[in-house]
């Protein structure tokens, strides 16, 4: 026994070992919010940024009885010696390190509002829109935070703030109380939901109550309001005869089409060319429904239009331009780009009729059709093979038909296939509509 209490009376003091931090995000909600230590600051920063964060420190300065703590915990709360700061209703808790090893457990109490006080804050939240939006921003407005004419002390005064701190220094405030005063003007600086916090109310229960009390607001003001007029006239008004003035004149047809604007190239977009065609088609037909009641291609079929479109693409061979055109206006009438190429080549050679030539064979009356054979005998022809309005070359290289205005429409093929393409100029004479698809002895 001797020896062992020698052994302790020799044994070094144990060191006091330092608390925890009280910081713990788990146990956090609505009414309690736990924030991480603030880093140090410079000295010639400030600690507060905001109007309201800077009535807090003055709330703290004017009720303080010793300037020199309150300096000294300026300068604990500048190094950044206070601790994790938990926020509750009517309470700002931490621990402050001061000149020995154990930090102080510091705490500042705030009176909380009554249902009351509440009650008259969240009527004056909802009279502005502007209120809810400035506090979502995270901003305190003036006319909500001073409300003095209602009795809802929002803001601390001086001697509001009531510190209290585990160390033996009995000053008002002590230095580390001041500490954890300046490090909480910060955290009002960043949300002043902190401070309605410390009032007694949390942030989302607030929102909620607001939310609440603007939207019964707004119903009653559209009760109030009563029903809105229904536009219109009355039935009798609309029905008492009354003479119309005279319309005005009309404007004057412009001349021609207007130039459609200059569509620029674009990785993935549509084809500037594309566009600009169909923009000048679009203005030339209303020049001429403008200028004659009419809309020239307006009984024109899906598949009439489509090779329309096609054939006023300038020139004769198949681009890639042009193959996306026909492959978009194919798939589009439910064609594919071989059959608009051809139908291309006959509305190119007669319009609508030559389309109708070239798709709708058809049994013509006796006449003109009669009296083309020998005519083609007559021009040193052989005798070409009838069939409902065809007429072909008995080699099956060259063919003839008739249209239904009376026109000799002349087609090619390679002989012995039945791949027959328009070709020439249509005629009124059937020898005359061969012209120029190859020499006599071809023929």
């Amino acid at each position: 026994m001797r020896g062992r209490a020698f052994a302790d009376a020799t044994a070094p003091p144990a060191r006091p070992r330092a608390p925890r931090s009280m910081a713990a995000p788990e146990r956090d909600g609505d009414l309690r919010r736990t924030f991480p230590a603030l880093p140090p600051r410079a000295a010639d920063e400030g600690f507060a940024g905001t109007w309201w964060g800077n009535a807090w420190v003055t709330a703290l300065e004017e009720g303080a009885l010793d300037a020199a703590r309150l300096e000294r915990g300026r300068g604990y709360a500048e190094r950044g010696h206070v601790d994790a700061i938990t926020v509750t209703p009517g309470l700002v808790l931490a621990y402050v390190q001061g000149s020995r090893a154990r930090p102080y457990r510091v705490q500042v109490r705030l009176r909380t509002l009554g249902d009351a006080d509440w009650d008259r804050f969240l009527d004056a939240a909802v009279e502005r829109p502007g209120h809810i939006a400035a506090l979502l921003d995270k901003e305190l407005p003036h006319s909500l935070a001073d409300l003095a004419d209602r009795g809802v002390p929002l803001l601390p005064g001086p001697g509001d703030l009531t510190p209290q701190c585990s160390c033996p220094d009995s000053g008002h405030p002590c230095k580390h109380a001041a500490a954890l005063c300046y490090q909480t003007a910060r955290l009002l600086d960043a949300d002043p939901f902190v401070l309605l916090l410390l009032r007694g109310r949390g942030e989302r229960a607030l929102l909620d109550d607001l939310s609440r009390r603007n939207a019964a607001r707004a119903a009653r003001a559209a009760q109030d309001r009563g029903p809105a007029p229904l536009p219109g006239v009355r039935a009798g008004e609309a029905l008492t005869p009354r003479a119309l003035p005279p319309l005005p004149a009309p404007l004057p047809a412009p001349p021609h089409p207007e130039q459609p604007p200059a569509y620029p190239a674009a990785p993935g977009g549509p084809d500037p060319f594309a566009l600009d065609q169909l923009a000048t088609d679009a203005a030339a037909r209303a020049h001429a429904l403008l200028t004659t009641g009419r809309d020239p291609v307006g009984g024109l079929t899906l598949w009439q239009d489509a090779v329309r479109l096609a054939a006023a693409r300038p020139g004769s061979g198949l681009t890639a331009g042009t193959r996306a055109l026909y492959a978009s206006l194919a798939s589009a009438a439910g064609r594919d780009t071989a059959e608009l190429a051809r139908a291309v080549a006959a509305w190119r050679q007669g319009g609508p009729e030559g389309l109708d030539v070239l798709e709708e064979p058809w049994d013509p009356p006796a006449g003109r059709f009669d009296r083309a054979r020998p005519l083609l005998l007559a021009a040193d022809l052989p005798a070409f093979r009838p069939w409902r309005n065809h007429l072909t070359h008995p080699r099956g290289h060259v063919q003839l038909r008739l249209g239904r205005a009376g026109l000799w429409y002349a087609y090619e093929s390679e002989p012995g296939r039945e791949d027959w393409w328009p070709r020439g100029t249509p005629d009124l004479d059937p020898v005359g509509a061969l012209t120029g698809l190859g020499t006599r002895v071809d023929l």
